[in-house]
């Protein structure tokens, strides 16, 4: 599949769009805001040398500068998905607003094209019926900095072609991640599926007052010996995912926290690593 689509111009869709382009493939990417996508030239001078750092000798200035002369912006969703051979979806993280635009999607795209969502915590069951070709929807799962935590988990519902699922896998291993064949649908994935848990316990404390954020993280780091806490992870993912889990989830203790980030952190522009500063500065 040479022919990507990204919807979505945030840090995962921005990430996702530039490492396909990297490694070779064309991409458009989409954005229902304008003022997004105009901020994409500074993106890519704020990833260029985010690689350099990480991937040495391999990312020359002519290949990054190659990458993004591989990838055409569009707010126009129709032009977006007209000749996509796959679309990777990475709009907030929202049912609503998921199940929205594939349905949008569903009845723009080609018929050759697959279907993959990008969402953290949400089942390809719980969209899949919207799209029109539930048997090519499936996920394929990003972590944040891909070039370089490059896991592609790729997870089909019950309804996938196994076709499908092996082509985005195939697909995953072209842009340089490491397919990760995820047998059945689990929330979270893998990664996910052990990170959220271990971040919701954290983020627990920090509404309780348990201790402050930053002597939770370094407690965290001098008894594992791990490089990053909960918080620093928590910048890392960046804090409207975080808020985006935070408020829809059931517990009022991850409500609380939604709240108090919203008013602590986010309406200040404190968005995470990507722009800067969250819990962290950081430049």
């Amino acid at each position: 599949m040479q022919k990507l689509t990204v919807l979505g111009a945030g840090v995962l869709g921005s990430q996702i769009a530039f490492q396909s382009a990297y490694s070779g493939k064309d991409v458009v990417l989409y954005d229902i805001s304008q003022e997004g996508l105009d901020g994409m030239t500074a993106r890519w001078e704020y990833l260029k040398p985010l690689y350099v750092r990480d991937l040495g000798a391999d990312a020359t200035s002519e290949r990054l500068e190659a990458a993004v002369g591989r990838i055409r912006l569009t707010n126009d969703l129709a032009d977006a998905v007209s000749d996509a051979d796959l679309i990777i979806e990475a709009v907030p993280e929202l049912l609503e607003i998921k199940r929205d635009t594939w349905a949008k999607v569903g009845g723009l795209a080609p018929a050759k094209t697959i279907f993959a969502t990008n969402s953290s915590t949400m089942l390809p069951s719980q969209i899949a019926d919207v799209t029109g070709r539930p048997e090519k929807f499936l996920a394929l799962h990003f972590a944040n900095e891909i070039w370089n935590f490059n896991t592609g988990e790729v997870m089909g519902h019950p309804g996938t072609d196994p076709e499908a699922f092996e082509a985005v896998a195939v697909f995953a291993e072209e842009i340089g991640m490491v397919p990760v064949r995820i047998h059945k649908e689990y929330p979270g994935y893998i990664v996910n599926g052990l990170l959220i848990p271990w971040v919701m316990a954290a983020h627990r404390m920090y509404v309780h007052d348990i201790a402050d954020f930053k002597e939770i993280d370094t407690t965290w780091r001098i008894a594992t010996k791990m490089p990053l806490g909960p918080f620093q992870v928590t910048d890392l993912v960046g804090l409207n995912t975080a808020y985006a889990v935070s408020s829809t989830h059931p517990d009022p203790d991850m409500q609380e926290f939604a709240r108090l980030i919203k008013e602590r952190y986010i309406d200040k522009g404190r968005m995470g690593i990507a722009v800067g500063k969250g819990f962290y500065d950081y430049f």
